[in-house]
């Protein structure tokens, strides 16, 4: 009995160091054949994960004809790229088109600071 309640107490001190879990993801909804799509990705995709921005809210890709059943878009996206911040399946806010790689890190950093609670940085520190 005592090795039971030792190794339920490791157990749930492991789960209890491990941090809560983080939802947030930005979703790129996308298009074969888009411009704006592939400039985005020549000039941030490669680079995007390496970022802060990207550890705070990983990318996940959809096509814009094969949207997910498990995202609540605020409603349905009409243009492509159109990045959409989704925290527990529910969208947080959005950002459509892609104007330039200064206007995209400006915008998702303010979508994301818009959001510490789904956003937190990994190392738990609040975003700046």
């Amino acid at each position: 009995m005592p090795r039971l309640i030792a190794l339920s107490l490791a157990i749930l001190l492991g789960l209890g160091l491990a941090g809560p879990l983080r939802a947030a993801e930005l979703v790129m909804v996308e298009q074969r054949g888009c411009h704006w799509c592939a400039q985005w990705n020549a000039e941030i995709a490669p680079i995007y994960p390496k970022t802060d921005e990207g550890a705070r809210a990983p990318l996940r890709r959809v096509m814009i004809g094969d949207l997910p059943d498990d995202i609540d878009f605020a409603s349905p996206p009409i243009f492509t790229p159109t990045f959409v911040l989704v925290n527990e399946g529910r969208e947080l806010g959005r950002l459509e088109g892609y104007a330039g790689d200064e206007f995209f890190w400006f915008v998702l950093g303010q979508l994301l600071d818009a959001h510490p609670e789904a956003t937190a940085p990994p190392d738990g520190t609040p975003a700046e």
